[in-house]
């Protein structure tokens, strides 16, 4: 296929791509003052919401099995290029920190590599050869999940990650702003939140970057959930990595024992700073080794491991 057929088929591609769509309405929109584009910029954000409650029953299931297969053991791995690939890179960063998990259990892969973070790599996203050459580098197992993230739904970076996993026995979930989508479909869980045309023609880090960040979120919270790494809505598997996370962990050590200080500087320099295990010394009145034996027996579940504390 010459170049000029290729560009010609891309075209009528994004073409019926709802996130591609012009807007009339918004075609003087730079004539307007300041505050106006602002409430109107603010008013389409406000629909993004929505779009996502639309694919709650999907992001419920897809998080239900991602949970299954890292209860064994397996890594949940994010793969996108571009705003979905740095969002990928986000949320996984973020894992360690808030609920201390090892930094090899959620990834981020990101077409072109670490530099295409701050920068574009010319031709990255257009290459699933590239996607599959990272994701052999992880050694994909049967309880890994990819998630494949494109806003557009077509991103061939993103759709061969999933194709790729899918051929090794990997859990797949696409997801993209577009019904109909090819990276829905290649998936076994396909997530389209379809949030329209965007405030800027095709911007995609707009409306569509902002619900991918927002499933994200749900994906990797909910997951971490469902594998006790809070207690109710508490983050008692934090990773206190500085002074706000080192007061965090006291004060979570409180709400939950209702100790006063002493006890819990106590509790804590017992543990290592581990707030489960700190709590688990408090209410159950074990010292850290029993603790953290209770908190293995309970694969981490503080609840379970409080129960048998008092059994």
């Amino acid at each position: 296929m010459t170049s000029t057929s290729r560009d010609r088929d891309l075209r009528s591609q994004l073409e019926t791509l709802t996130t591609e769509a012009f807007r009339p309405e918004l075609a003087d929109v730079d004539r307007l003052p300041t505050l106006e584009i602002a409430r109107l910029m603010n008013a389409e954000d406000a629909t993004v919401a929505g779009a996502v409650a639309a694919q709650v029953p999907a992001i419920a299931a897809a998080i239900d099995a991602i949970a299954e297969r890292m209860a064994r053991g397996g890594r949940l791995v994010y793969a996108g290029a571009g705003t979905a690939g740095r969002l990928g890179v986000l949320d996984a960063s973020e894992c360690p920190p808030t609920f201390n998990t090892d930094p090899a259990r959620v990834v981020g892969l990101i077409a072109g590599g670490p530099d295409a973070m701050v920068t574009s790599v010319e031709g990255a996203e257009d290459s699933p050869e590239l996607a599959e050459s990272d994701l052999a580098a992880l050694g994909l197992t049967p309880d890994d999940t990819v998630v494949g993230v494109s806003a557009s739904g077509r991103t061939p970076y993103a759709v061969g990650a999933v194709a790729y996993a899918r051929g090794r026995g990997a859990l797949t979930v696409g997801l993209s702003c577009n019904r109909d989508s090819a990276l829905a479909a290649a998936a076994e869980h396909g997530i389209e939140v379809v949030v329209g045309p965007e405030f800027l023609t095709g911007s995609t880090r707009l409306k569509a970057g902002t619900a991918q960040k927002l499933v994200l979120n749900m994906l990797s919270t909910i997951t971490m959930i469902r594998l006790g790494k809070t207690y109710g809505n508490l983050m008692v598997d934090v990773r206190a990595s500085n002074e706000k996370l080192r007061a965090r962990s006291r004060r979570i050590v409180a709400q939950v024992t209702g100790a006063g200080d002493e006890d819990v500087e106590r509790a804590l320099a017992a543990t290592d700073g581990e707030v489960k295990h700190a709590i688990l010394v408090l209410l159950a009145g074990v010292d850290g080794p029993t603790a953290a034996r209770l908190l293995d027996e309970a694969d981490g579940h503080l609840r379970a491991a409080l129960a048998a504390a008092g059994s």
